[in-house]
């Protein structure tokens, strides 16, 4: 039997429609549970195919799986569902998968090389809270995809040319200046705010005292662009890991732009026939005499569905974002990635669709960009919005978070509403010892598991029976069958999970895990024959106990993807 039910079914079903469509086979759970544990579209998808109504099939195939035993309560909707549920005796023979430390891993990925790209945020200050979604879904993400077969590289790709940093050098500038009492306390208009640029200039004075005084722009702007960007680089990492965060590779803009890389690229992209020298139309938005209509190098990135072909290079002659842009994704489609998706924040989504076409284009279609959009965080405090800190500035940073409810909390919360929806991190909220607190309720199933165990062992004073020595047909309680229905289901949420790279499925399952497990715990204090230990039934608690060991076998697993710490014990 197959380590997850729902391959094992599809498996069967397969067998019935035969290799030529196997692909299409799907087995879910169906929208509404009255109808059943499982469900298939296939006569629907088959209909056309074959030329036969989709109710025909589905009952071709329900009298077909009507001779399998693993098969109860067969049912056909209309317009063509199949709908069945699990007998009893099916979900404990499961079990005996279900013990194992890495159930649920089930190879996806056949060693797909996966390229990672997230957080990359600009080195002009401290990472700052609204980067922590993203950091942390992109890293769930890598965790999840390398579990499920996936050879993942996370990466993190380093703004360090452009403006920005011209500004945060000559920001430094003025803070080192300041030191020597050479510049007034009050930052410039055009300043970086925050007084972090502070610790970077008494470095910077340290390690090269007055050097740096009487020298031109031409002197010192390189190497305070350097040093500036390498000093937050250092904070930015040191951020990162507290978060349980290690890339695997940075990549420079920089590089890029010095070494050539963009010219390959916009060779590479003429030789293809998509670069040309044009006059683009008005932008939307825009009045005629906001506009200045002059001849640009353009990409043609309407041959792949953009709206209008893109600027390569600026009225100086310098490139464009885009432009380095096109030469980072070029390189990273030469080192082998078949696949490429990168975390943006909410402001990107309209950059999105260039820079798929310029992927396109550059591999001739053979490799894809997913963009995964995050949208802002609202932190919460006493009902008002958490705003200000005066290090950074003008926001609350990464390490602001982590002093006051730590690593654990912000990487479980950050994935407790979907990427592309806001989210209001609640400071109250998540140190509260509550069911309206998502880390504490599935910290405290845990605990509770263990606290469990602790009983077991004072009761029977004996070590915990294996599982094939235990008739696991005892755990007979609808409770009980519906909580090893949940576990049962922790393989199809992975690969749901997986392919359609959705990381904020793993803590949803988990609430509904704690949930259903508390109520089986609060039944007990109700009926006694649904308690987890009956002192004079040792083989009914012997099962009930490998029902315990599901429960943290599964928690521990998603919490290692997620990167937070299992709690056997909570203050």
């Amino acid at each position: 039997m197959e380590c997850a039910l729902f391959v094992h079914y599809g498996n069967i079903i397969k067998n019935f429609i035969g290799n030529e469509y196997s692909d299409l086979v799907a087995v879910d759970p169906p929208k509404d549970a009255s109808f059943g544990d499982f469900s298939t579209n296939i006569a629907m998808l088959l209909a056309k195919k074959i030329g036969k109504p989709p109710l025909v099939i589905a009952n071709e195939l329900c009298r077909h799986l009507e001779l399998h035993e693993d098969f109860a309560d067969i049912v056909v909707k209309s317009p063509g569902f199949v709908n069945w549920r699990i007998p009893n005796r099916v979900i404990t023979r499961h079990c005996r998968h279900m013990i194992a430390k890495d159930f649920g891993k089930i190879d996806v990925g056949a060693g797909q090389h996966v390229n990672i790209e997230y957080v990359s945020a600009n080195p002009t200050g401290p990472l700052h809270a609204g980067h922590a979604r993203g950091a942390v879904s992109g890293d769930v993400l890598a965790n999840l995809l390398a579990f499920m077969g996936y050879n993942v590289t996370k990466e993190y790709y380093v703004n360090d040319a452009g403006k920005q940093v011209e500004i945060l050098a000559k920001s430094l500038r003025h803070r080192y200046l300041e030191l020597f009492q050479k510049a007034d306390a009050e930052l410039p208009d055009w300043a970086y705010p925050g007084e972090y640029l502070l610790d970077t200039a008494e470095k910077l004075k340290k390690n090269f005292g007055d050097a740096f005084l009487d020298k031109n722009e031409a002197e010192w702007l390189p190497f305070f662009k350097k040093f500036a960007v390498a000093d937050m680089m250092d904070g930015i990492e040191a951020d990162l890991e507290e978060l349980g965060i290690r890339h695997d590779v940075f990549s420079s803009e920089l590089k890029y732009i010095n070494g050539g890389a963009i010219e390959n690229a916009i060779d590479l992209l003429r030789s293809k026939g998509l670069i040309y020298t044009g006059i683009l139309d008005v932008p939307k938005g825009k009045e005629p005499d906001d506009w200045e209509a002059r001849e640009q190098l353009l990409f043609r990135s309407t041959a792949f569905g953009d709206d209008v072909d893109r600027p390569l290079q600026k009225s100086d002659g310098s490139w464009t974002y885009f432009a380095s842009d096109i030469a980072y994704h070029l390189d990273k489609i030469n080192r082998g990635f078949d696949t490429m998706i990168n975390f943006w924040g909410a402001d990107h989504g309209g950059y999105i669709k260039r820079m798929q076409s310029a992927v396109s284009a550059l591999s001739d279609d053979r490799k894809k960009l997913d963009v995964k959009i995050v949208q802002l965080v609202r932190f919460m405090q006493n009902g008002q919005e958490f705003k200000m800190s005066k290090r950074a500035g003008t926001f609350v940073t990464v390490r602001d978070i982590m002093k006051k409810v730590g690593k654990d909390v912000v990487r479980f919360i950050m994935l407790t509403r979907r990427d592309d929806a806001p989210l209001d991190f609640d400071f109250q909220k998540v140190v509260e010892q509550s069911r309206d607190n998502p880390v504490f309720y599935v910290q405290y199933a845990y605990a509770r598991t263990h606290s469990v165990m602790k009983q077991f062992f004072h009761t029977f004073n004996c070590s915990l029976p294996n599982i094939d020595n235990v008739n696991l047909d005892l755990l007979n309680a609808e409770a009980e069958l519906q909580m090893l229905k949940t576990l049962a289901d922790w393989p199809r949420q992975l690969v749901m999970a997986a392919k359609n790279r959705e990381p904020h499925r793993l803590a949803f399952y988990l609430a509904e895990l704690a949930s259903k497990f508390h109520f089986l715990w609060n039944q007990g204090k109700d009926n006694a024959m649904l308690r987890f230990i009956l002192a004079d039934d040792f083989e009914k608690t012997a099962a009930k106990m490998i029902l315990i060991m599901l429960i943290q076998n599964v928690i521990e697993s998603a919490f290692k993807i997620i990167g937070i710490t299992p709690l056997r014990e909570l203050r």
